[in-house]
């Protein structure tokens, strides 16, 4: 039994580990054609798509198996307003940021070409293919500014995926809650872009911020003006998803009627519980 327990926990690592790696390739490569490309080959609704379909996509990859999670800021919202394990979470945290990690790379060399043709000294002129930075590296954004954009899309992302997951409420069929909140992402972009580059996933930003630097961005850990910017899509986007999940469970979770059937109360797909 124990040895089962055991090889669940690593496919749900896996699942964490391949799907977050394939959200970076789609998302990351969007970016990296837009910004090496040129407007001939993408634009911005280009780049909140394909980060769309890519969180999409990935959900897909590992729902079924990990409960998809692909979000060290989902996972400490399940864990701390669900029944998530806390042992796991700084397991998943580890497979995402690993997985991010490995799509990067994947996308830096993909693009290698391209990438030194457009900035052969690797600077911040390229460095948002891989990770953000305040106002995207050239709108006039404090990093307070971008601390606080990262809570609020955080924040919009958590509360909309827990009321998507509840069971209790009007949750999609199953098969159809990817899709769903694939649009959550691409709406968050398409309206919180501007201050931060909504990385709204500690793991999407660190760990390809990680792979640009071992791969040449020298500057990968801080924005524009020199200052160490690597830690607020890390905090913030926590942060965030907290908030989130407080004002959902608070404000509609609680009030949600029983489930007609008691092994479905306050559940998600993946079978954990929601607090009420």
């Amino acid at each position: 039994m124990q040895k089962l327990k055991e090889f669940g926990l690593l496919g749900e690592l896996a699942a964490e580990f391949l799907a977050t790696s394939v959200l970076i390739m789609i998302g990351c490569g969007a970016v990296a054609q837009v910004v090496a490309g040129g407007d001939s080959v993408g634009n911005y609704n280009t780049i909140a798509w394909s980060w769309g379909l890519g969180v999409t996509l990935a959900i897909y990859i590992a729902s079924r198996t990990s409960g998809a999670h692909i979000n060290p800021a989902v996972t400490v919202a399940f864990a701390t307003f669900g029944d998530f394990p806390w042992r796991k979470v700084p397991l998943y945290v580890v497979a995402q940021t690993f997985g991010a990690f490995v799509g990067a790379l994947v996308v830096r060399v993909g693009y290698a070409d391209l990438l030194a043709a457009a900035d052969p000294g690797h600077t911040s002129a390229t460095q948002g293919v891989f990770s953000t930075m305040p106002g995207n590296g050239t709108l006039p954004v404090s990093v307070m500014g971008a601390f606080t954009d990262q809570i609020i899309g955080t924040a919009i992302l958590v509360l909309l995926i827990f009321a998507i997951v509840d069971r209790r409420n009007t949750s999609p069929a199953a098969n159809l809650a990817p899709f769903m909140i694939g649009l959550i992402v691409v709406a968050i972009g398409m309206a919180w872009g501007a201050n931060a580059g909504y990385a709204i996933n500690p793991a999407r930003d660190f760990g390809p911020r990680l792979a640009s630097y071992l791969t040449g961005y020298a500057t990968a850990f801080t924005d524009p003006s020199g200052y160490p910017y690597f830690w607020v899509p890390i905090v913030a986007p926590v942060i965030g998803g907290l908030i989130g999940a407080a004002i959902y469970i608070q404000l509609i979770a609680r009030f949600l009627p029983p489930p007609p059937h008691p092994d479905l109360d306050a559940m998600t797909p993946h079978g954990e519980q929601l607090k009420t």
